[in-house]
């Protein structure tokens, strides 16, 4: 139980997870946009929620071909799905706000030094859009998203709600509760868009808890229960979406990985392929401006 871990660190994640409880609805996805984007047909013309999963997917590659971390791929998923589902995005236009996403992302949590050039992110990226064309739309969608660059995202609460519970484990039982093989986890329930209808602090408890099951880890149980009851969470909602997330887990552990974050889901371009990216970029036929108007319209 919580209250027999008064460790000052302990109180201290209990603080800062209060912190994230109060925070959490400010910037997170309209309901009602995700819910349109599920029902829509895939005619060409509107953005579904199959495109939506490719767009995250393709994202999720550049991550880690650039080498950072989940944080930064939750964080551009989160721009992502605020945005779509305010926005009516034409799917020609998808990979332009996606890779949009990715870059106020990585800007706003990787280290300078690391952020590589528009040029080069482009280029890697093989989209046919121009350097003006992505600094125009981050703008658009600073614009939509209100400025609100600090979301309080899913892996945020992954990491407070981990460390408790690992605290609470003993030193032998520590190795059960793998933050990596959890942040895997994580990655692949991203990939889909009916797990974005989720709070971010009911998705990481449904991963964890999963994990505690698969685990067999019911010295767990007590805290995980105090977590919950810190959370505001009830047993129906946590019920309801755990299915999910196993549902989903479940796909992706039964295409001959063991694991989401494999190498099915890892792009990685070799020499040649890089020489031939640096020298067709400078062949691109750039795309014109993209105009706000008629690319542009909230959703109800």
């Amino acid at each position: 139980m919580i209250e027999m871990l008064a460790a000052s660190e302990t109180l201290e994640l209990l603080r800062q997870l209060s912190v994230l409880l109060d925070q959490e609805l400010r910037c997170q996805p309209k309901l009602s946009g995700l819910r349109i984007i599920e029902s829509a047909h895939d005619n060409g013309l509107r953005m579904t929620a199959r495109l939506r999963d490719f767009e995250v997917k393709d994202l999720l590659s550049l991550i880690q071909f650039f080498g950072f971390g989940t944080e930064t791929f939750s964080l551009t998923v989160n721009y992502l799905d605020r945005f779509l589902s305010k926005m009516k995005v034409q799917p020609k236009h998808l990979g332009c706000v996606g890779l949009s996403c990715f870059y106020l992302a990585v800007k706003a949590t990787e280290e300078e030094r690391n952020v590589p050039l528009a040029t080069d992110l482009i280029r890697i990226s093989q989209y046919r859009f121009t350097v003006s064309d992505l600094m125009r739309m981050e703008e658009i969608i600073l614009e939509k998203l209100c400025g609100k660059v600090k979301a309080t995202t899913a892996f945020q609460f992954l990491q407070l709600y981990h460390s408790i519970l690992h605290g609470s484990l003993t030193y032998e039982r520590k190795k059960h509760l793998n933050f990596e093989r959890l942040e895997a986890q994580l990655k692949a329930c991203h990939c889909r868009i009916v797990l974005s209808k989720a709070k971010p602090s009911v998705l990481a408890l449904s991963i964890l808890v999963l994990e505690a099951e698969e685990e067999k880890l019911p010295e767990l149980e007590g805290t995980i229960e105090h977590l919950q009851i810190h959370s505001k969470i009830n047993d129906r909602e946590l019920s309801f979406w755990k299915e999910l997330v196993s549902k989903c887990l479940l796909e992706y552990s039964s295409s001959k990985c063991s694991k989401p974050n494999v190498q099915k889901l890892k792009w990685i371009v070799s020499g040649r392929t890089a020489r031939q990216l640096k020298h067709s970029y400078y062949r691109i036929a750039h795309l014109p401006t993209i105009p706000e108007s008629g690319f542009l319209k909230e959703n109800p």
